[in-house]
């Protein structure tokens, strides 16, 4: 057997091979199929983690949404795997450089694609706001498919420039790139952008912005924030609507945590294909393992007291699930 070195040529020659078609490959996914349009080789799960366009754009002709829910821990990807896999629902796991850096993007392609495999449920395994091509470059190699590139706080231009060399490298790899115009209030890992720098996305350079980049699918700022809500936020519904008339691309909804569910509704009614949550599981999760331990103060055992907080977090998952229409979709 022939072991090869986590490099990027290396990535790129097992990807090649794990596409070849495989008559006497058993037990492929019937969603892996529709996804790939092929069988194929398993090495060690990875058939599973796959490219999220395809999912975006059946989500965009089908009108509803796939979640993309931000994990931590081998506990948060056990928990969001299995209850996308009980539901049947597409599934997109995020990190943000912060996880990735803490956890190992190693490490988690590597849980993700074997939990994927025991549920027989593929999966987008995402880059969530990240902002250095060398670094999606590592995590790409690493077997990442699906990335965000944020260039919002640059100018224009600037912005266009970065999302383009983005997107002419992982598009050599059927990598999807998503790319984020507008900026939205709120703290992602250490980044806080203040309510009064937040800035909504215009329509027009929106059109613009697909045009010149070539990207996958467009994060667009119409009144979210990342975080919790100090008050209900109001999004501009009208502005969403002006920029599907202008773009193709699946539109993405970022600081979904805490929205009304009439407005995540509407948003995919619109043409929102994609909603990101990370708050509301981060809070669920720590708010039930907490609670525990303040119960049982001598509690020491891990197996014990993750219980109760995957569980409230999983409550979470299938109430995003539910609103964002996408049971049994997969």
């Amino acid at each position: 057997m022939l072991f090869l070195c986590p490099t990027f040529d290396n990535f790129h020659f097992i990807s090649k091979l794990s596409f070849i078609r495989s008559k006497s490959q058993k037990n492929i996914p019937k969603a892996y199929k529709f996804f790939h349009g092929k069988q194929t080789k398993d090495f060690g799960g990875r058939m599973f983690i796959i490219s999220g366009r395809t999912m975006l754009k059946k989500a965009q002709q089908e009108g509803y949404a796939v979640p993309a829910f931000n994990i931590h821990n081998l506990e948060t990807l056990q928990v969001v795997v299995e209850t996308a896999a009980e539901l049947r629902s597409p599934l997109i796991v995020a990190g943000t450089p912060g996880t990735f850096s803490y956890a190992g993007v190693g490490n988690i392609v590597a849980i993700a694609a074997e939990l994927a495999k025991s549920w027989n449920h593929p999966l987008a395994v995402h880059l969530d706001h990240h902002e250095k091509l060398a670094d999606i470059k590592m995590k790409v190699a690493a077997g990442v498919r699906s990335v965000m590139i944020d260039g919002s706080h640059f100018p224009f231009a600037d912005n266009i420039a970065l999302v383009k060399s983005v997107v002419d490298y992982c598009h050599r790899y059927d990598v999807s790139v998503e790319a984020e115009l507008g900026r939205l209030g709120g703290q992602e890992d250490d980044l806080i952008v203040d309510g009064k720098d937040a800035l909504y996305t215009h329509p027009e350079q929106a059109r613009e912005f697909v045009e010149k980049t070539g990207i996958d699918s467009l994060a667009i700022a119409i009144g979210t924030a990342h975080g919790l809500y100090t008050a209900e936020p109001k999004l501009d519904f009208e502005r969403l609507t002006e920029i599907r008339q202008r773009v193709d691309v699946p539109l993405v909804l970022h600081g979904a945590s805490g929205l009304p569910t009439r407005d995540i509704t509407r948003a995919i009614s619109l043409g929102i294909c994609k909603v990101n949550v990370a708050t509301e599981l981060k809070i669920a999760f720590s708010g039930a393992l907490k609670n525990y331990l303040t119960q049982h103060a001598e509690a020491s055992d891990p197996r014990h007291y993750m219980i109760p907080a995957k569980a409230a977090m999983k409550e979470v998952v299938r109430k995003v699930i539910a609103d964002c229409g996408c049971e049994g979709k997969l």
